[in-house]
């Protein structure tokens, strides 16, 4: 019985829902950013020494990459009747190899070497010259195959582009399609509009001022344009520097970079446009508040490349990015942000940054470090003193801005922000108390803009302050 002919799988794009030189790119990123900006900068016309340089500084987990299902699924079914599977890539061998073994593939692949990029007629002139013409069946994905598809005696398409299979079908080449490729909603989630919620810390300077003309809130408004932009360029790099991580987390694994549904590419693109918006608005509102896009965005860069993993100091670059925010609105509106209200809100946000860790803690799987970060479930009696010396600073110094000159000057009733001080100390008790225990969102900011008994002991806070400004009697006569 003659041997079965074998299935040949293009990598990236087919095999894999991903790039593995785009993965190796990011990897490589976050471990040694400035050898692979080097490295990317001086082979990137030499492709194979560019992916076996890659493969050299990052060698990443090739039993995490999301594979397409339905080749998953032909592969497994082809390798159960005896018909030899074999891996034809463009991404250097060291990884194909990998790979090959982590799905029980075949051990012979064909690959990049560090001297040749194994794409198009390269690939085919290999193919050929192991199984001869029309000795193999092949699966890929872009226009590059067309030249392997040409000596191939099956044609799989994995993909959405019809074009490829037009043209090889007008050809006389047997076609057989496998629809795949990514949904806008998917990239939509990627830039987690449902956090551009947290932008609201803008308005607080033109609230602590008693400010409400509709002017500086039209600037306050575009702020935060700005800054929902900013933050999406950065949450996908965030996501495609932690790609690993991401796929090893319990819920974190189905994002869409993670999980292959959109490819790095996009993000990649997604990413410069996003950056050109944040940037460009704000030079229309003016170089400080361009100065302050510019410094979270840094700050947000370094945050993902290197300050996230390193504890304690993780939770201050968070606060220090929460107070920016604040920073910004009072740049956007022009309105003077005070002293003691930035002093006074970043303990507040060193609580809610060991919130944070200690949520992600308590809904760990495992006592071992978090993948990516600093912490193990040993520190949530740390993150817990921490969190709680943090409160009781922001209550503190609350109480000595009360008894300052500008609060005399806004504040007559001064009283009532005493009175005040009880729903601030109830709600950061109960958003350390949800976190320690697990029960809120994995980012305190988003939760806690959509937890309807904290934001009724924010608005009870907010009206003893307006109240004490003589705003409510002024604003509804009472």
């Amino acid at each position: 019985m003659a041997e079965a002919k074998p299935l040949v799988l293009d990598v990236d794009g087919t095999f894999l829902r991903t790039d593995m030189l785009f993965e190796c790119f990011w990897a490589g990123l976050g471990r040694d950013p400035l050898r692979v900006l080097r490295i990317a900068i001086t082979q990137f016309r030499d492709p194979a020494r560019l992916k076996r340089s890659l493969a050299e500084v990052a060698e990443i987990r090739t039993d995490l990459l999301p594979v397409q299902p339905e080749m998953k699924k032909l592969a497994d079914e082809s390798i159960a009747a005896g018909r030899p599977v074999i891996l034809a890539s463009a991404s250097d061998e060291s990884q194909v190899r990998r790979l090959a073994a982590d799905h029980g593939m075949s051990d012979q692949v064909f690959a990049s070497d560090g001297d040749v990029n194994l794409k198009a007629h390269a690939k085919a002139e290999a193919l050929v010259a192991t199984y001869g013409e029309k000795g193999f069946d092949y699966a890929g994905n872009e226009a590059a195959d067309l030249a392997v598809w040409e000596h191939a005696e099956n044609a799989l398409i994995v993909g959405q582009d019809a074009s490829l299979a037009r043209k090889l079908t007008a050809e006389g080449h047997s076609v057989t399609e496998y629809t795949d490729g990514w949904a806008m909603r998917d990239l939509i989630r990627a830039l987690r509009p449902h956090q551009w919620v947290k932008n609201v810390l803008l308005l607080l300077p033109m609230l602590a001022a008693h400010t409400f003309e509709v002017a500086p809130l039209l600037l306050v408004l575009l702020g935060m344009a700005s800054f929902s932009a900013a933050a999406s360029t950065i949450y996908i790099v965030n996501d495609l520097l932690d790609l690993e991580a991401d796929r090893l987390h319990p819920k974190k694994k189905n994002r869409p970079f993670a999980s292959g549904a959109v490819p790095i590419r996009i993000g990649m693109i997604a990413t410069a446009a996003m950056g050109a918006i944040a940037l460009g608005i704000g030079a229309l509102l003016g170089p400080a508040f361009l100065g302050v896009v510019i410094l979270y965005m840094i700050l947000s860069l370094a945050y993902s490349l290197k300050l996230k993993r390193m504890r304690w100091v993780d939770i201050a670059t968070l606060a220090g990015l929460y107070t920016l925010r604040v920073v910004a609105g009072a740049a956007a509106s022009q309105v003077v942000a005070s002293g003691f209200m930035l002093v006074f809100i970043f303990p507040i946000f060193i609580t809610l940054g060991c919130v944070k860790r200690m949520t992600e803690l308590t809904l760990a799987t495992s006592d071992e470090r978090l993948p990516g970060r600093g912490y193990a479930r040993t520190d949530r009696g740390d993150l817990l003193n921490v969190s709680g010396l943090g409160m009781v600073g922001a209550l503190l110094i609350f109480f000595l801005y009360s008894m300052s000159e500008q609060a005399q000057t806004l504040y007559p009733d001064r009283w009532l922000l005493w009175v005040a001080l009880l729903p601030i100390a109830w709600w950061m008790f109960r958003m350390i108390r949800l976190g320690y225990f697990g029960k809120q969102d994995y980012d305190p900011i988003v939760f806690a803009l959509k937890d309807k008994r904290g934001l009724g002991i924010l608005m009870i806070t907010l009206s003893l302050m307006f109240y004490a400004a003589g705003l409510l009697p002024q604003w509804f006569g009472f």
